[in-house]
């Protein structure tokens, strides 16, 4: 009686996790003749196995691509001098390797995921001639069996999200509030796609002509999506609106989105110090005495649009600080038109919004605030014990949000 010897590499595979992996697979996929035949092939033939699960691995990848969206591969093709995409079935006449780079140019697959899958490739290429060149190794299927499934055939297809969507819901006749699967689906947005939303939300934001509640629907999600974004698409953004800026130096409304779409930072230094040196200016024709608190709450909540202290420029800023600080501590107190005593008159309008201001911005102020003892103005409003106390209330919330 003949003994069916096993070639010591199916013993291997069969000893790995190789097999199991199959049932990650999706159900979709799961039933299609390439993976039965790659379960019918591991068992005897681990070399072939893996280049039909490479096989089936990109046919998914083209399917993933065209699901994705024809508009946003065009544009991840252009921006990455990748063969033109004008149509689905351009993508049917990409190559292996360039339908590779494409997935992951439009997010399909992470930068790690494009490099295994790309070594898969040329994997499978020395495969295909291990006649004369190529031995393969347990190691190689495994890893062939890995990556393919777990970064292509286990995950299902991604619905981009569109501009079109988020256009719908900001032009609504009422107040919107992007849903947290609209967020999600944002953060798993490529690059290219987050750029495209982003665009529109800020010319919709800057458009004058459009509704108030349109513009602030529009402000509403650039704030909400802006933690999310990814860095290069800032940058992108941050020099679509640099070049919005004139001689005369960034409007406001180019600073507020700049800040809601987390882009301010990335804005020319010069740019943010002409900005809030006006503000400052505006501040100083205000005033800080107490009489002038009708003015106080939309000039400080006009600043807390724009990022109040977080961004602002280090000498600006502390002459800003200085201001807040002097309008929160306030007046020496006296007799009221009410017949009343106060120990201090202040700003009550402007004190809530000023707290917030410090508390936001806690970590870059402290030093500076702390240092305002030794201010000429403020040393002299402190000698009175009841605005000291209210300095001091400023000087606790710096200690108390950066923990003591």
């Amino acid at each position: 009686m003949n003994e069916i010897i096993i070639p010591p590499e199916v013993s291997l595979i069969r000893a790995s996790d190789a097999p199991l992996l199959l049932q990650s697979i999706r159900p979709s996929w799961q039933a299609k003749d390439l993976i039965t035949r790659v379960r019918r092939l591991i068992d005897v033939d681990p070399s072939s196995a893996c280049q039909r699960l490479f096989n089936a691995a990109i046919h998914d990848l083209r399917e993933k691509v065209v699901i994705a969206g024809i508009d946003i591969a065009r544009e991840a093709a252009k921006q990455h001098k990748l063969p033109p995409v004008d149509r689905a079935e351009d993508i049917e006449d990409y190559s292996t390797s360039k339908l590779i780079d494409l997935a992951h140019r439009i997010g399909l697959l992470t930068r790690p995921d494009w490099r295994r899958l790309s070594r898969c490739y040329e994997i499978r290429r020395d495969l295909e001639h291990e006649y004369d060149e190529y031995e393969a190794g347990v190691e190689d299927c495994v890893y062939i069996f890995q990556t393919c499934i777990q970064a292509v055939l286990s995950r299902d297809p991604i619905h981009l999200l569109r501009v079109a969507d988020v256009k719908d819901l900001v032009e609504q006749p009422q107040a919107a509030v992007p849903s947290p699967s609209l967020i999600e689906d944002y953060q798993h947005a490529p690059a290219p796609r987050q750029e495209e939303i982003l665009k529109f939300l800020a010319s919709i934001a800057m458009d004058s002509t459009k509704a108030e509640l349109v513009r602030q629907n529009s402000f509403v999600f650039l704030s909400s999506i802006a933690e999310l974004t990814q860095n290069p698409v800032k940058l992108v953004l941050a020099e679509h609106l640099q070049q919005k800026i004139t001689r005369s130096g960034p409007s406001r409304l180019v600073i507020r989105v700049s800040f809601a779409s987390g882009v301010l930072p990335y804005l020319k230094q010069a740019h943010l110090h002409d900005f809030y040196s006006a503000v400052l200016a505006q501040m100083r024709e205000t005033g800080h005495q107490w009489r002038a608190y009708p003015l106080h709450g939309e000039l400080l909540r006009s600043f807390k649009e724009v990022g109040g202290l977080v961004y602002c420029p280090q000498d600006p800023r502390r002459e800003i600080l200085k201001y807040l600080c002097l309008t929160y501590i306030g007046e020496s107190g006296g007799m009221t038109s009410y017949g009343n005593v106060r120990n201090v008159f202040y700003s009550n309008t402007a004190e809530p919004i000023i707290t917030e201001l410090i508390e936001e911005a806690a970590s870059q102020v402290a030093d500076d605030l702390r240092n305002l003892v030794d201010d000429k103005e403020i040393k002299r409003l402190i000698t009175n014990q009841h605005l000291a106390r209210r300095y001091e209330a400023l000087l606790d919330i710096v200690s108390e949000t950066n923990g003591g």
